[in-house]
């Protein structure tokens, strides 16, 4: 048990003496060791081992976006988790609190999981109906022929009609029941359920509501892969490198996200101050048409120049001091000084302007809250000018001392 290839025993036996006379090129399918091209190659060699301990960790702080299936090599599994936030919100991923075990069995080709699941091939031809699968399918079917539709511009693009792209939505909507009904231990071909959903997907013309005609599609997609495509997976999905599921992944998740994309730029509105709704890909053309934006990119400029000339440590001294994260330049502002003004001058002017401004010598009422705001700003602008005034005077008499050593 623990092999890399899963069959039933009658297979093996009939296939055994046919593979050992094989020619060397060829692996052998109850061999330790093949030669490939004048190389040596692992066959049965186990996967590496998976901890139930660090599976549940995933569940339980990444799992609403599929990281406990990354971490199994359910990739099918990771993705639709990571479009539905864990299964319709976490719905999904609670329920499988109990069934993570038999997943890293699974992962971890354990001799106890294989010997039921070869006691499943020989009791049933096929995988048995599944309501939690048939019911993801059609869900997940659903979502992606929503999705897909959605992302359809309502209005005419560059002069163009693209309503006709709606003969997209069953090829998204097939796309979802297959990619349900291929996680773990099942699989199927694609072209079954693609086929019925374009059968059926005329229907849209008699149901008016699209939200039902969307589910008819996906149910009759699901019911067409349950009853012709599916059949067991008797092998174990093959493990593709980092690179290579980090790349199907990253493609799903961009074509995923680019379809929101669209819905949003598209057919997305926000409200004004009116409240009236503002397509969004307007708003975006009239925001890089504003003044505003245009002063923002000047000013991206300007310090890109300044960098090209002075360096990038200048610029970011310029920058920081311009931010006036110690509220220095905006203090001399309240004092009314200038930035060179010695300790008796900020003082002198925080005396003058604390009696000016005092709540206490304000009689009208409604000027008295904005006197003592007025106030507070002055004694804020004082303690923050004094303060540094003394840290500079301490660092430049400890420095004055450490070069009186020196010398």
């Amino acid at each position: 048990m623990g092999t890399k290839q899963t069959t039933s025993p009658v297979a093996s036996k009939g296939n055994s003496n046919d593979s050992s006379r094989g020619s060397p090129s060829k692996l052998k399918s109850n061999g330790v060791q093949t030669q490939s091209k004048g190389k040596k190659k692992e066959v049965n060699a186990l996967p590496p081992q998976k901890s139930v301990v660090v599976a549940y960790l995933c569940w339980l702080f990444g799992g609403i976006f599929g990281l406990h299936h990354l971490y199994l090599h359910r990739d099918r599994h990771a993705f639709i988790w990571w479009c539905t936030l864990g299964g319709y919100m976490g719905i999904g991923w609670m329920g499988e609190l109990f069934l993570i075990p038999e997943y890293v069995r699974d992962a971890n080709e354990d001799p106890r999981f294989v010997k039921l699941f070869v006691a499943k091939l020989q009791a049933y031809p096929k995988p048995t109906y599944s309501s939690k699968r048939f019911v993801g399918q059609v869900m997940i079917g659903h979502l992606f022929g929503q999705v897909c539709a959605m992302a359809i511009p309502e209005s005419l693009v560059g002069g163009w009609d693209l309503s006709f792209l709606h003969w997209a939505i069953p090829l998204f909507v097939s796309l979802g029941v297959w990619l349900v009904g291929n996680i773990g231990r099942e699989q199927g071909v694609w072209w079954h359920c693609l086929l019925a959903a374009y059968l059926v997907y005329p229907a849209r013309y008699l149901i008016y509501d699209e939200t039902y005609s969307l589910l008819l599609t996906g149910l009759v997609a699901a019911l067409t892969f349950d009853g012709i495509s599916k059949q067991w997976r008797r092998t174990p999905p093959r493990r593709g490198s980092a690179g290579e599921r980090t790349f199907k992944l990253t493609t799903a998740v961009v074509i995923y996200c680019a379809f929101w994309g669209s819905f949003l730029y598209f057919n997305g509105t926000i409200s004004d101050e009116d409240g009236g709704e503002v397509p969004i890909h307007e708003a975006i053309h009239n925001f890089l048409a504003s003044a505003w934006w245009t002063d923002l990119k000047q000013a991206l400029l300007d310090t890109y120049n300044y960098a090209q000339h002075h360096g990038w440590y200048e610029t970011w001294k310029e920058v920081f001091e311009s931010m006036d994260v110690d509220g220095e330049r905006n203090s001399y502002k309240v004092l009314g000084v200038s930035a060179t003004a010695s300790q008796a001058e900020i003082t002198a002017s925080y005396r003058r302007l604390s009696k000016e401004y005092h709540p206490d010598k304000v009689k009208d009422e409604a000027l008295r809250a904005q006197a003592h705001q007025r106030f507070i700003e002055i004694q804020q602008a004082y303690s923050v000018l004094s303060k540094i005034k003394s840290n500079r005077r301490r660092k430049n008499k400890q420095f004055q001392e450490d070069e009186a050593i020196v010398l």
